[in-house]
């Protein structure tokens, strides 16, 4: 009984007797220290492994698939050791007539090849020159009509290549001995070198080479023409836009608007800022919620005049201190301002509502018409900012915050009409939002069985805005009407009806209040 070893060579897979397994190993070892470990070494030992699997699989068969010693000493006697062709200094090379030969394989010849290689392959295997062999395949191409064509193709697609050193031999009818291996290598490696040099001394090269350089720096020094016309041109844009944005910011803030508002490129909308604060935030905390903002505004607009500058002018400046200063105060601004906003959102804290009953007294009236009143600030100057819910008013010179109220049609429990107004207000404290509500002003007007509403109401005139809203609610007996007049769209909200009609297609329309609830009514 002898221990068997599983090895790979060259990608196929082996089981070989211990004995064998040192035998090959030592032959192995022997030929890596012959052949060296550079890169032509490391290509011929390849090439050997592939022979030398080739010659255990033709020896392997089903009923013996073990490599055995025998095997082994078959192989090195074919292939030869490194001491059979080491050649004494000043011998020449043995002749190819005293190697031994084998018979030659056909393959596609790679190395000599114009399309597939055929051709040279051919020409290997007969020992002919590969020329004469195409040109004796054009010439069959015309004669079979083609016919020769369709034979290359075949030939091409069956006939395999010649991938390594083992098979180039063997295509040459040369035995894929060690020495064999390492010639053919040599050469090849030698031809490529002897390529190359005559490359490199042709004019060719050498123009070649000149050409390159000069086109090299031409197109540098274009680049380099170009990218500092761009940066300049970069650092102008930023010079201007940080500019007058810091003239945009600082108008807005001290004098209520930009003076440099709609030029180009800038910042610098009509915000009104100091006024805009104002309805907001408590007093004192106006001038200092300004400082931050303006620090937390400007200071990236004064960093793109400072990039801007380095990049026009290329001064040099320690970067590191400006830059960690400017940061600093930002982050510190930012904080600050972090710090007022919370104390501020408190005002939001709690809420309280006041609501307001009348009934509309009218035995005989069986239809309540509802319209909107003219609106009263139509020959009064608007701010152009207008906020979800409120919007900003002057008149006599005075800033008014008025709000936009919300109406809806219900059911009413007893027999008579009755509009309720709700006013509601968020505050610090429940006593804080109910003064809120105390200071707001809506009015609506009755004209026999018409009510005509107000667009608007007014928050107070020392009033802060905290989220203020008025909800009006006419509450409608069953078995009695409203018609609502085609300008309550702008303030009816959601009335539910029970054809689920939109607000704005209910306008124009008399609703009669019906047990199932608010329906259309048609009038004959």
């Amino acid at each position: 009984m002898k221990k068997t070893f599983t090895i790979n060579i060259s990608g196929t897979i082996f089981h070989i007797e211990e004995d064998a397994y040192e035998v090959l190993q030592k032959y192995l070892i022997n030929l890596k220290n012959h052949f060296g470990v550079d890169e032509e070494g490391k290509e011929i030992i390849a090439d050997i492994e592939a022979r030398i699997a080739e010659i255990f699989s033709s020896k392997s068969t089903d009923e013996k698939k073990v490599i055995t010693v025998e095997w082994v000493n078959d192989m090195i006697e074919i292939m030869g050791t490194p001491e059979d062709f080491a050649e004494e200094e000043g011998e020449e090379d043995v002749s190819i007539a005293s190697e031994a030969k084998r018979k030659r394989r056909l393959y596609r010849d790679p190395d000599h090849r114009v399309l597939g290689g055929v051709c040279g392959g051919l020409g290997a295997y007969f020992n002919m020159d590969p020329v004469i062999l195409r040109i004796i395949l054009v010439v069959l191409f015309f004669v079979t009509s083609g016919a020769a064509g369709l034979a290359y193709i075949i030939l091409w697609i069956a006939v395999p290549k010649a991938v390594n050193t083992a098979q180039r031999l063997e295509m040459r009818g040369q035995e894929a001995t060690v020495k064999n291996i390492e010639k053919s290598i040599k050469e090849e490696v030698k031809e490529v070198k002897e390529s190359y040099k005559k490359f490199k001394e042709s004019d060719t090269y050498s123009k070649g080479k000149k050409s390159m350089e000069g086109a090299g720096d031409v197109v540098y020094n274009i680049f380099k023409v170009i990218l500092k016309v761009f940066v300049i041109v970069f650092g102008v844009f930023l010079i201007i836009s940080g500019f007058f944005g810091i003239l945009g910011l600082a108008s807005s803030m001290i004098i209520g608007h930009s003076f440099v508002e709609g030029m180009p490129l800038i910042w610098g909308p009509e915000i009104h800022v100091p006024n805009m604060l104002n309805h907001f935030i408590e007093p004192g905390a106006v001038t200092w919620g300004l400082i931050l903002v303006g620090l937390i505004t400007g200071l990236p607009l004064l960093a793109l005049v400072y990039i801007g500058t380095k990049l026009v002018f290329r001064y040099k400046s320690n970067n590191a201190i400006v830059a960690l200063s400017m940061a600093g105060v930002w982050l510190v601004s930012l904080f600050a301002l972090l710090i007022l906003s919370v104390g501020q959102v408190g005002n939001y804290k709690q809420s309280s509502s006041i609501t307001k009953s009348e009934t509309i007294s009218c035995d005989s009236c069986q239809t309540l018409y509802l319209r909107v009143a003219d609106d009263k600030l139509d020959d009064y100057a608007e701010i152009d900012w207008d906020v979800e819910g409120f919007k900003v008013a002057v008149i006599d010179g005075e800033e008014v915050v008025v709000g936009y109220p919300q109406l809806d049609v219900i059911r009413s429990s007893g027999d008579d009409f009755v509009v309720t107004v709700r006013y509601s207000s968020r505050g610090k404290t429940r006593d804080n939002a109910k003064q809120w509500c105390e200071e707001m002003v809506y009015t609506y007007e009755r004209t026999d069985s018409t009510l005509y509403f107000d667009p608007y109401f007014f928050i107070g005139d020392e009033a802060k805005w905290r989220g203020q809203e008025v909800d009006i609610k006419v509450r409608v007996p069953e078995g009695k009407a409203v018609f609502l007049g085609s300008d309550m769209d702008e303030i009816i909200h959601d009335i539910e009806n029970v054809s689920n009609t939109w607000d704005g297609d209910m306008v124009g329309k008399y609703w009669e209040m019906k047990p199932e609830g608010l329906t259309e009514k048609t009038i004959e």
